[in-house]
């Protein structure tokens, strides 16, 4: 490559390698028909993946960074500048990316090749604030009802119906499929609270990115949802994509987690759920010393949010929409899976 491109940057021989490992033209649609031939979808994709890499803010940077970088462009798929369509072609390319989840495909496939014949010891769960360019959508406001009879009382040891549920139970009760538990969570963009590690709350517009990770810092499974949803709704059906993909034995969670029901799934998934504990009393739970030993390995997961945000463009996202900034997101996290596949393989 660089008898024919020249000398490579560091960035420019991290761009090859990832495109090696990750393989994206088995991912894209080729279109057929009639009339022009629609730009190559696989260049545009390695585009999005350098932009990712070189962390630029806007699609106009990287744009930019084509016209003028000669071994990317190349790289990319374009022999000359005027090859390199405009930003309307990326912005339509962009929005299919969306639709048919073009990231998400790329990542289970990824994991599905490298971390599925391996034995993880821990899975670090754990939820961060994405921050979003659009208005959050307002509650619905109640509407007043004609009265109806109050509802009939459960008699003990009657199961709950479903209505009597919280979204965690029905969940966990093994009546839903995994596609009826993601299509149950909020996905529009509101306003979001969050503690820091600090014990400040803060909050922000947009959306909260869910995330399983393995040891190595390996982002195993993700989802998008709203910014206001608790971070435990999307435990389980997380903990579902992640038993598909690989096999684990431990869930490590922090208090915003600790449920019954989730420790109990987490059980029947045949892992040790080690979750820390609220205080009772005003006073702090003491965790088994071996436990809390292994805890410490959660960390994983804030240091995976800290690179997605201050390397991989997690922090500037343009884009409007769940599936739209779920996209863009997914393009700094396969990156970011790469990154640490590379670091662990021996040279």
């Amino acid at each position: 490559m660089e008898e024919s491109l020249g000398p490579l940057s560091a960035l420019h021989q991290k761009f090859a390698k990832t495109l090696a490992m990750l393989e994206l033209d088995r991912f894209v649609a080729v279109q057929h028909g009639r009339g022009r031939p629609p730009h190559d979808r696989g260049a545009i994709a390695r585009a999005f993946i350098a932009k990712a890499i070189w962390n630029l803010p806007s699609t106009r940077a990287l744009l930019d960074r084509l016209q003028s970088d000669a071994a990317l462009r190349r790289m990319c798929g374009w022999e000359t500048a005027g090859a390199v369509p405009d930003e309307t072609v990326f912005s339509r390319a962009f929005a299919e990316f969306a639709k048919t989840e073009f990231g998400q495909r790329v990542h289970a496939a990824l994991i599905e090749k490298t971390q599925g014949p391996r034995l993880v010891g821990h899975i670090s769960r754990d939820a961060t604030s994405i921050e979003a360019r659009e208005k959050p959508t307002p509650k619905p406001k109640p509407q007043t009802a004609a009265p109806v009879a109050p509802p009939r009382r459960r008699k003990a040891g009657e199961p709950k119906r479903p209505e009597q549920m919280t979204r965690v139970e029905r969940q966990c009760s093994g009546t839903m499929t995994l596609t009826q538990m993601l299509a149950e969570l909020p996905r529009v963009c509101d306003v979001g609270c969050k503690t820091n590690s600090a014990g400040h709350k803060y909050m922000w517009i947009g959306y909260k990115l869910h995330l399983d990770v393995a040891d190595g810092q390996i982002p195993i499974s993700c989802l998008l949802t709203s910014a206001s949803l608790h971070d435990s709704q999307a435990a389980v059906p997380l903990a579902e994509m992640t038993a598909q993909r690989v096999t684990n034995l431990y869930d490590l969670m922090d208090k915003g987690y600790e449920s019954h029901p989730i420790q109990q799934h987490s059980e029947k998934l045949g892992h040790v759920p080690i979750i820390d504990r609220q205080k009772r009393n005003g006073q702090a739970v003491e965790m088994e010393p071996a436990r809390a030993h292994r805890f410490r390995e959660r960390t994983a997961v804030e240091r995976v949010y800290a690179r997605l945000k201050d390397e991989f463009g997690g922090q500037t996202v343009r884009v409007r929409g769940a599936a739209k900034v779920m996209t863009h997101v997914m393009f700094g996290i396969l990156v970011l899976t790469v990154d640490q596949l590379l670091r662990l393989t021996p040279t």
